[in-house]
């Protein structure tokens, strides 16, 4: 599907996933508006889009910054299709063993930057009567893992947020989809991109290809979630 049409904000997008989702959607005709905290990286993106895609550097943390982001796209485009809350990260210990300044921060990101930027976004949507917001979480939005505390805490979290919006906005038009991927290869994980290790996990372009088949459906559907796991990966 052509996506000439469509206005789309993605969070996190100087590298790994977001940035392969931004690079193609901007392939496949969407006006992209990227944000991340690396103005660096975004400029670079930036170019490599040909001008598809327009950076605007935040802390998705920061409501002042997502406000900004959104009102860009909105002083540019006229319009907001789709947000993509994808900035995230992850902090791996046991419960004894995190510090609070870990927890807080990471929370900020994961789960106040979804609640933010989705926040800053829906007014236009309402207006619109239409829109759709997605949240990359992950497979441990589902389960639990030793270790995996704080990390699994904000995907749970992200969850429950994306239930409850969706009851909220569904009947204004407004379509709500989550992402749970497996294992994916890149910089996320401690041994880096590219290990051997990981060979047959799922790509960034994987995962890109995944967030433009849920954005390209028509108006009367929405892939309300999507797992999706690497072959070798137990399910």
């Amino acid at each position: 599907m052509n996506l000439e049409s469509k206005v789309i904000i993605i969070s996190g997008a100087s590298r790994g996933i977001g940035r392969a989702t931004a690079l193609l959607l901007a392939e496949k005709g969407a006006r992209v508006v990227a944000t991340a905290r690396s103005a660096d990286e975004l400029k670079t993106l930036e170019e490599q889009s040909g001008g598809r895609i327009v950076a605007v550097a935040g802390d998705v943390a920061s409501e002042a910054d997502m406000q900004q982001v959104v009102q860009t796209a909105l002083d540019r485009f006229g319009r907001i299709d789709v947000v993509i809350n994808n900035a995230g990260y992850g902090v791996f210990k046991n419960v004894d063993e995190l510090t609070v300044e870990e927890w807080d921060a990471l929370m900020a990101t994961n789960v106040k930057g979804t609640f933010l930027l989705t926040k800053a976004a829906l007014p236009a949507m309402k207006e619109q009567g239409e829109g759709h917001i997605i949240v990359v979480a992950s497979d441990v939005a589902k389960r639990t893992f030793a270790g995996g505390s704080l990390y699994t805490a904000s995907k749970y979290a992200q969850e429950a947020f994306m239930g409850a919006l969706r009851k909220e906005v569904r009947p204004l038009g407004i379509k709500v989809s989550g992402v749970y991927s497996g294992l994916v290869d890149s910089h996320f994980h401690a041994k880096g991109q590219g290990h051997e290790t990981s060979q047959n996990w799922l790509k960034e372009k994987d995962m890109a290809n995944a967030l433009y088949y849920i954005v390209s459906q028509p108006t009367h559907v929405v892939i309300d979630e999507l797992m999706i796991h690497p072959l070798e990966q137990d399910y």
